[in-house]
């Protein structure tokens, strides 16, 4: 007798929860120091040894703060948070070791070895469940109704800390770029103009002792101040070209970060399933600042998708450059995997955003979403992405973003 297939829950509005998501726009590398009182917190009420933040995307639950056990990534197939999010009311497994769903897990039968497990989901509203507070033990417990609402409480803390910091990193960004601005028109306009008034006041002291050689010359001299002036104008007014050295932006990244966040998100996935995994970057524009609005959540969906497709021993490789132009710049981004590649047909339902899911080489289950949503958020930045691949071949993304340039 064959065991059934583990079908993994899908709430009925994925994409939508998927997008609440990305609209966060959040790094899971930096939000620890950010949530760990309120996990803390979370685990001293409810009496439990652990507790945990728990985001799930596409393919990937990310403990983005925990007390007493580590975080990181899991597949959101082998998680229990990816049952807590499928309704808006708390999710119990009273005894893990009991439970068929759950009972051969590692986390259950090695270290940290779970038994108890109480989640809450996050709710960002319209029924999109963003992820889930869990409270955990080694041992069987109870959460009364008391601790309950509790617990309820810090989990609307932490989505509104969420959305705050949303509002405060657009905040921060417009504040920077205003003072950044106030400061170098206050620098670059100083010279012409002290040249105008002193002009003037050599004009107005010598008086009629100024030839009209001498007025002339001065009105030229005048001249070219004022013309230096509008031209200084015209330069801060458009975006002019971004220096090498520049200083990042609080919702910038450049080549090298985001190479340090994919590496630190998506090696241990890769290294856990024996691929070989790269990030490139160009070295002319390596530290060239660029906007990371969803670069995240686009490139990230698409290492996790071809992490999916990609047999053992294969290799995925991303490219980073910046093709830096005289009015607007590009980000290009490349993932190449070694995988199991797909013909034309599936390619065109995809750009179509009609692609349907599929197992990876490893058994992981699909959800039917991630090329999809990626296809979403690049056309939300207007953008343009590509894809070539044939069978048994593996596959290229390329995604193309334009880039404000206001350096």
């Amino acid at each position: 007798m064959t065991t059934p297939t583990f079908v993994p829950p899908v709430p009925a509005n994925e994409m939508d929860r998927l997008v609440a998501l990305s609209d966060l726009d959040l790094d899971y590398t930096d939000l620890q120091d950010q949530f760990k009182d309120l996990t803390k917190l979370a685990a001293k009420i409810a009496g439990t040894d652990m507790s945990v933040i728990n985001l799930i995307d596409l393919y990937n639950q990310w403990s983005v703060s925990h007390f007493n056990i580590d975080g990181g990534q899991t597949p959101r197939e082998d998680t229990v948070c990816q049952f807590t999010i499928m309704n808006d009311h708390p999710f119990e497994v009273s005894d893990l070791r009991a439970d068929d769903r759950f009972k051969d897990k590692a986390y259950v039968t090695d270290s940290p070895n779970m038994r108890y497990y109480y989640g809450l989901p996050l709710q960002m509203g319209n029924g999109n469940n963003i992820g889930a507070l869990c409270v955990l033990d080694t041992g069987i417990k109870e959460i009364t109704p008391e601790k309950t609402e509790m617990l309820k409480i810090i989990a609307d803390e932490i989505v509104n800390r969420l959305k705050a910091l949303k509002a405060i990193d657009s905040l921060k960004h417009r504040l920077d770029a205003a003072t950044e601005s106030q400061k170098r028109v206050a620098h670059d306009i100083r010279g012409p103009i002290g040249g105008i008034i002193g002009l003037a006041r050599i004009i107005s002291e010598q008086g009629d002792e100024n030839t009209l050689d001498e007025v002339l010359e001065f009105i030229n001299l005048i001249q070219k101040s004022g013309d230096s002036l509008l031209e200084l104008a015209d330069e801060i007014l458009s975006a002019d070209k971004p220096k090498k050295e520049a200083k990042l932006g609080a919702d910038e990244f450049n080549q090298l970060v985001l190479k340090d966040k994919l590496e630190k998100l998506y090696m241990p996935q890769a290294v856990n399933k024996s691929i070989n995994f790269a990030v490139t970057t160009n070295p002319e524009t390596g530290v060239v600042p660029f906007s990371k609005n969803k670069l995240l959540q686009i490139i990230g969906n698409l290492v996790s998708n071809s992490m999916k497709f990609t047999p053992a021993n294969g290799s995925i490789t991303v490219r980073l450059s910046l093709r830096v132009r005289e009015f607007s710049n590009e980000l290009h981004m490349v993932v190449e995997d070694t995988g199991v590649g797909m013909d034309e047909a599936k390619i065109q339902q995809i750009m179509t955003g009609q692609g349907k899911t599929t197992d990876g080489t490893d058994g992981e289950q699909g959800y039917g979403f991630g090329l999809t949503l990626v296809k979403h958020l690049v056309d939300t930045l207007k953008g343009h992405m590509y894809i070539t691949s044939k069978p048994g071949m593996g596959t290229s993304f390329e995604i193309v973003l334009p880039q404000d340039k206001h350096r």
